[in-house]
Parts: C-alpha cells; sequence; structure tokens
C-alpha cells in the first residue's frame, strides 16, 4: 500500500465513525422530543391510563443498544487496550 493509500483509509474510517457517532446524537434528539410529544398527548386525551410508559421503555431501551452499539464497551472502560492496562496492572502488584 502506499502512503496515500493509507491515509484514504483512515480518513474513511474516521468518516464512517463520525457517520455512525452523528446517527446516534439524531436519534437521540429524535427520541428527546418524541417521548414528551406522546406523554402530552397521553395524558391529554386518555389520562385515566398511562400507556406513554411502554413507548417510552421501548424508545429508551433502542437508544441504549444504539449507543453501545456505537460506542460499545470503550465508554465503559473495555475499550481496545483494556486487556494490556489490566496485564500491565497485575505485573506491577508483585
Amino acid at each position: 500500500m502506499r502512503y496515500t493509500d493509507i491515509e484514504e483509509s483512515k480518513y474513511l474510517k474516521a468518516k464512517k465513525r463520525v457517520e455512525k457517532i452523528k446517527g446516534f446524537y439524531i436519534h437521540a434528539i429524535v427520541t428527546a422530543i418524541l417521548i414528551p410529544v406522546l406523554t402530552f398527548i397521553n395524558l391529554k386525551f386518555v389520562p385515566e391510563f398511562h400507556w406513554f410508559w411502554y413507548p417510552m421503555l421501548g424508545t429508551l431501551l433502542g437508544l441504549f443498544f444504539h449507543w453501545f452499539g456505537v460506542f460499545g464497551t470503550e465508554k465503559l472502560g473495555f475499550g481496545r487496550d483494556w486487556e494490556e492496562r489490566k496485564i500491565k496492572e497485575y505485573l506491577d502488584e508483585k
């Protein structure tokens, strides 16, 4: 591979990552708008039965899995270098 091919590959990978993050943010914004709208509709027209909890739960669960798909285990501290950090930690103990 030439240097420009490597740079182009890195650029395309970074662009794909940014598109995934952008998709997650759009999902979060839609969720932030949708939940209050559904809550308002429910409480305005059928206040005796609070059905808005069901779509709220589904939407938030979907948002969580989208977050996990985009950011994965890196945000939880189990990124790519997690094994190396743990090995060094255990070696330093002795």
